[in-house]
């Protein structure tokens, strides 16, 4: 397919546009409606119409293959395009001074703005004017139309509060808590969104049918998007930490004891794994234990230790001690003093819970990336010394042959940042460039990212195939992660025609460099299936197009999804503070608003995330009366409101 990607602007520094000087603004004393000038002003609007036409005419056979539903859609977006390929900075200074529309706002309408101002010039030159109609796929208000159709059809009819649809990505305990599920839906929800990355079908089942259920229940539509995890790079499994469980009980600022730590026996056997401090010991040993029960321990330090059984919890033991304390397995508990008449009966912890472990890196320091094995920290000799660097894994180790030297790596949605400084067969060398002052800690499973290296991978994994099976089954829309190019998108829509779910709705999720440079052709190509969105995954597209460019390429995707009538997803750390300690920050409070430019905001999991739900609704439903999209909506405000002649009656 022909490709219509935006030429980028220069750049000076990194993610710095450079601003060419515009031309000069009629002299002064000139009236605004010169002859002269609006016969230059007339000449080069004819020129860019032309232009536009040609380009439609050009990509003809593109554009043939688009679904009927996205036919007027995709010409605008053409359009659009070719508009954009012009610098037509000094063409709008030059309308806004004649009073008319600077074509800063015609992202829906592209050439039916061009037409109606290039008809006022006409008047003003006393020239007789055609309309050429029947050339405009849409109009101010067939473009808001088509977007709204489109909207709904991918997710669902908005509630009547607001316009813009509230996403939230469900965690693992929306697969057995109904409740929950019921309540964010109740809440707000207008989407749900399952991450295939993480979990299991299982899991996904019990989401997917505790959302409809809620949503059947309340008479609420509530959507649902499977995520395919798509070609992630993470960091592999690290070296496990010693296994150790340290509990201390709650003190006052003099050191008072305000309440005791509670810790948890469980059988050995029962695999059931519980929050908070637990031991698995002998189950019946444990079975043995009564409330008001002593036991008794020497702890990892050579402390000696007590503990009081308060309760039981079925075969579970509730136990309180009033001491800090450190576990490892192999640590004997003695029973103190029995109520049933064992006393002195001894058992050793089989089993504490998990240590995460991870790598401490620094600025200068070295890391290695590795095909395989366990992630290991650097060996330090007794000085201090580094014998041998840190070292973790890849999930995706083939990318380690296609990434060069001088190229930079991020880890952990930019957390921390290095370059490459040599690329050997089973392993990559690494200078830790950024990582704080003291120091980051880097664990598994995170993301890494490439941003200057040029990567050859498909967007489907045999995983994602796999999983598709699912997500035609139960969902609404399937997310294409890490899209990159038109073949990626023509690749998903042949998967989902063998499964007979060519309907379903794709959701291209823009999150690297690739895929911003190349998102117009990604549209059309997704305009071959019925139902398409955008989603603007703003963690990853951060680190791979720089912090500093973040606002401006967001800027750009929302134009381009607009020209295109493509709704958006406005995605990643949305009151991300308030879902996940309760309380956001002013800086978030003011992101979130800003989402009311797009379609749908997404929020992720956590454990206020009810909170955040309901706080989102209210910001959006507040913020649709002031803004859409980029043009400010003039409703009456109530300054001033008890001056003589003001209206009393609020809005």
């Amino acid at each position: 397919m022909p490709s219509v990607s935006i030429t980028r602007p220069v750049t000076a520094g990194p993610g710095i546009a450079q601003a060419e000087p515009c031309a000069a603004e009629p002299a002064t004393g000139t009236q605004p409606w010169d002859p002269i000038e609006v016969a230059a002003a007339l000449d080069e609007l004819s020129t860019l119409r032309k232009d536009l036409i040609a380009l439609e005419a050009g990509l003809n056979d593109a554009l043939r293959m688009v679904h009927p539903v996205h036919a007027a859609s995709s010409i605008n977006l053409v359009h659009y395009v070719g508009l954009r390929r012009h610098d037509v900075r000094a063409l709008q200074h030059r309308l806004a001074w004649f009073g008319l529309s600077s074509l800063g706002r015609s992202e829906s309408h592209v050439l039916a703005n061009l037409d109606k101002v290039l008809g006022l010039l006409h008047r003003l030159a006393d020239l007789p004017w055609r309309p050429c109609s029947e050339e405009e796929p849409a109009d101010i208000r067939t473009a808001t139309q088509l977007l709204e159709e489109h909207t709904d059809a991918l997710l669902g009819p908005a509630p009547a509060q607001r316009s813009v649809r509230i996403m939230v990505t469900l965690d693992r305990d929306a697969a057995s808590q109904y409740g929950l599920v019921r309540a964010m839906v109740a809440g707000g929800m207008d989407c749900a969104r399952i991450n295939c990355a993480h979990d299991d079908i299982s899991v996904w089942t019990g989401m997917a049918s505790n959302v409809r259920r809620a949503s059947e229940e309340l008479k609420r539509p509530c959507r649902i998007l499977c995520d395919l995890a798509g070609p992630k790079q993470r960091t592999g499994p690290i070296e496990p930490a010693q296994a150790v469980i340290k509990w201390r009980p709650e003190r006052d600022q003099f050191g008072h004891v305000l309440a005791p730590a509670r810790i948890r026996l469980c059988p050995a056997g029962a695999g059931t794994i519980v929050s908070g401090p637990w031991l698995e010991v002998d189950a019946c040993w444990l079975a043995s234990l009564s409330e008001g029960d002593r036991i008794g321990l020497e702890d990892a330090r050579g402390a000696q230790r007590s503990l009081i059984v308060r309760e039981a919890d079925g075969a579970d033991r509730w136990l309180e001690s009033r001491q800090t304390a450190y576990v490892i397995p192999g640590t004997v508990l003695r029973l103190l003093n029995g109520q049933s008449g064992t006393t002195g009966a001894e058992t050793s912890v089989l089993k504490v819970p998990p240590k995460h472990n991870t790598l401490k890196l620094r600025s200068g320091e070295a890391l290695l990336l590795t095909r395989e094995g366990l992630g290991r920290p650097a060996e330090l000799d007794a000085r201090g010394r580094v014998l041998r660097p840190a070292s973790i894994a890849c999930t995706l180790p083939a990318m380690l042959s296609q990434v060069r030297p001088g190229e930079r790596v991020w880890f952990d949605d930019g957390r921390i940042g290095g370059v490459i400084r040599a690329v050997e067969q089973d392993q990559v060398h690494v200078e830790i460039t950024a990582a704080g002052e003291d120091g980051e800690a880097l664990g598994a499973d995170k993301g890494i990212n490439f941003p200057d290296s040029t990567l050859e991978l498909d967007a489907l994994s045999p995983k994602d195939i796999e999983d598709l099976a699912f997500v035609a089954r139960h969902a609404d829309m399937v997310g294409l992660s890490f899209v990159r190019r038109v073949s990626d998108v023509e690749q998903l829509q042949r998967q989902l025609d063998r499964l007979n779910a060519g309907a379903l709705g794709i959701v291209l999720k823009i999150e690297n460099r690739a895929a911003f440079e190349h998102l117009p052709d990604l549209l059309l190509a997704g305009m071959r299936s019925p139902q398409l969105g955008v989603m603007i995954a703003r963690g990853d597209l951060a680190v791979e197009m720089g912090w500093e460019r973040l606002a401006e390429v967001q800027e750009e995707i929302l134009w381009l999804a607009e020209a295109a009538h493509v709704p958006v997803i406005w995605a990643t750390q949305v009151l991300e503070t308030l879902a996940t300690r309760g309380l956001p920050s002013r800086a978030e409070i003011t992101d979130a608003a800003m989402g009311e430019r797009a379609e749908c905001v997404m929020l992720n999991k956590g454990p206020h995330i009810l909170d955040a739900i309901t706080a989102l609704d209210d910001i959006l439903s507040r913020m649709q009366a002031h803004q859409h999209k980029k043009r400010a909506m003039l409703r009456r405000l109530h300054w001033w409101r008890d001056l003589p002649g003001a209206p009393k009656k609020p809005d």
